[in-house]
């Protein structure tokens, strides 16, 4: 096994959309991003202009999980990670330079929406990293968490 982090490319987005509907929980399909207007080709746009910036996970270079954030809002877009990958830290490292990323393009809040569900994993595993509740929902019902960083 060979875990390697690096930058994402416009060339990862394909395998990207794949995966997303592989994760365990909050598994979504080619089909339905489609319906929700992402596709590989809007995904590889949006990487390549610098608007999605993120990490990719790679085992033996096929991609096993990645982390993107949107540059402009300091949203934290999706995380997604293979099942058998989960409990190695790969989801808090990939997090945390997509973190890290969007801190050096000068947020200093961040978010993202999340289960609000206590029973489902990413509950916990936003909380455990400091992420905390705005009291907020978004159009899908998540509960918007957010990540105060630097000198707010």
């Amino acid at each position: 096994m060979s875990i390697l982090f690096r930058p994402a490319t416009a060339a990862d987005a394909p395998a990207c959309v794949t995966l997303r509907g592989l994760t365990r929980e909050n598994a979504i399909s080619v089909a339905q991003l489609a319906a929700m207007g992402i596709t590989a080709e809007s995904w590889a746009s949006a990487v390549a202009d610098g608007a999605l910036p993120g990490f990719i996970c790679t085992d033996e270079a096929a991609i096993v999980g990645y982390c993107f954030g949107d540059k402009a809002s300091g949203e934290v877009v999706v995380l997604a990670l293979l099942p058998q990958y989960e409990g190695r830290g790969i989801g808090k490292e990939l997090l945390n330079l997509v973190v890290d990323l969007l801190v050096e393009a000068g947020h200093q809040r961040l978010f993202l929406g999340c289960s609000p569900d206590p029973a489902v994993r990413s509950y916990s595993f936003y909380r455990q990293q400091g992420w905390v509740s705005t009291g907020s929902f978004d159009r899908a019902g998540d509960e918007v968490l957010e990540l105060l960083v630097g000198n707010s």
